[in-house]
């Protein structure tokens, strides 16, 4: 079915973003060696991309929703795959931190404008699925992206890392402009019966028909007033911070404090990854079957969200304390995959609550969540170089305590951020 194949090349897309942003990751001791970075500057070229994929989520969420995913991705995906093939010609810490905060400012419209598309082709009650599922292609990106980038770094050297990366993004951008388009209505693969299931029928038994050419105006003070739009922004920003500490920092932990060789380092690091691939799409699967269950969106999202945060913060802390280093990466495996359980509900909710704006409320959960990104490799190197590796994962699960709170106290996903009358109703989200 057509919404199915859409789902493939979203996916694909989602597995090559992660590619390209944690390849880094398992070059840095080779790149740290060759030019003499420390750990400060190491973190400072981490966080390049993270302050320049927060600062963009918002534009290009508006993007997104204002031109729709087509034109949007085919272009930022073009440009960021340049970004990443550029990265190779690096020649000190400067240009190394330029040239990733500029392919931070590609990768930044990525998922608020496949949000947007999302929000477009897939019922209410696939949302978490979906969301669950491309995040998963997403995480085994980051896992493929260890033994991959060991491979070509002790063949080809480190620099074609970033050719090999960037030719691939290239490809996928051209595939996504001939084989997607923002409407199902549009497209050739979607029949009448697909149709009606993913828009819902009117009183006749027809379609609900959203095409329209009017472009969604943002009500940006009534989201920036909303109480529950500052508490999805909080709350993923503690997920965002700890997801970090594995995408930035884990490589350079299992070397240098663990003592492992490289060619284990492409075993082991890949092994939380991993993990997080599986957690994401049970965490979209238990979201979507307990809203079945029980028809409560608040607790179907909420419970999934809590007990993924709770869990990686139980796991977090003995893999920080172990003095054994296969216990350390045993439990970074659980604490990453109860991490990754909150994806899909998180996901899910700019869609429930966001409607035809669900571009630019993911990209505000996104921004949020990606400042706490930009600071946790800085606060990493910050705290290993003056303190302790164990100090980073103590702070990582405090976080994650607090990030549980907001969700159980604080957020509401059946509260609409962009309707200050009334929250949205499955008529109302599945009309757009």
């Amino acid at each position: 079915m057509g919404r199915w194949y859409i789902l493939v090349l979203i996916s694909l897309m989602y597995l090559i973003t992660y590619l390209d942003r944690v390849n880094i990751s398992t070059a840095a001791p080779v790149i740290s060696k060759e030019f003499g970075f420390d750990k400060i500057t190491m973190g400072v070229i981490f966080s390049a991309f993270v302050w320049a994929y927060a600062l963009f989520q918002v534009p290009g969420g508006w993007i997104g929703d204002r031109f729709g995913p087509r034109k949007v991705l085919t272009t930022i995906v073009a440009y960021w795959s340049v970004m990443t093939a550029a990265t190779a010609v690096a020649s000190g810490a400067t240009s190394f931190i330029v040239l990733r905060f500029l392919f931070g400012v590609g990768e930044g419209g990525a998922f608020p404008g496949a949000t947007r598309a999302m929000q477009m082709w897939y019922p209410k009650h696939e949302r978490g699925f979906v969301q669950g599922i491309t995040h998963s292609a997403s995480r085994l990106g980051a896992a493929i992206a260890p033994p991959f980038v060991v491979l070509i770094i002790t063949t080809l050297g480190w620099r074609s890392v970033f050719y090999i990366c960037g030719a691939v993004g290239l490809v996928w951008s051209v595939l996504w402009y001939f084989a997607y388009r923002d409407l199902p209505e549009d497209h050739a693969l979607v029949n009448a019966d697909e149709l009606k299931y993913i828009r819902g029928t009117d009183a006749q038994g027809n379609a609900i028909s959203i095409k329209t050419d009017k472009k969604p105006s943002v009500p940006w003070g009534t989201m920036l007033r909303s109480p529950n739009m500052w508490a999805i922004m909080c709350a993923y920003f503690t997920y965002v911070y700890c997801l970090w500490i594995f995408l930035s920092w884990l490589p350079s932990y299992l070397v240098e404090f663990r003592h492992f060789t490289l060619i284990k380092v492409g075993l082991f690091a890949s092994l939380p990854l991993w993990a997080g691939v599986v957690g994401d799409t049970v965490g979209g699967l238990a979201t979507d079957w307990l809203l079945a269950k029980t028809g409560n969106i608040k607790f179907a999202r909420r419970a999934v969200a809590i007990t993924g945060m709770l869990g990686c913060a139980v796991f977090i802390v003995p893999a920080a304390m172990t003095e054994n280093a296969y216990t350390a990466v045993y439990c970074l495996t659980a604490s990453m995959f109860f991490l990754e359980c909150t994806i899909g509900p998180s996901w899910a909710v700019p869609m429930d609550i966001g409607g035809e704006h669900s571009g630019t409320v993911s990209g505000m959960m996104n921004m949020a969540g990606n400042i706490g990104g930009a600071l946790s490799p800085l606060v990493f190197g910050v705290l290993v170089q003056f303190g302790s590796w164990q100090a980073p994962f103590i702070v990582a699960a405090s976080l994650l305590v607090l990030g549980s709170a907001v969700w159980a106290f604080w957020l509401d996903p059946s509260v609409s951020v962009v309707d200050k009358h009334y929250p949205p109703t499955a008529a109302k989200v599945a009309a757009g």
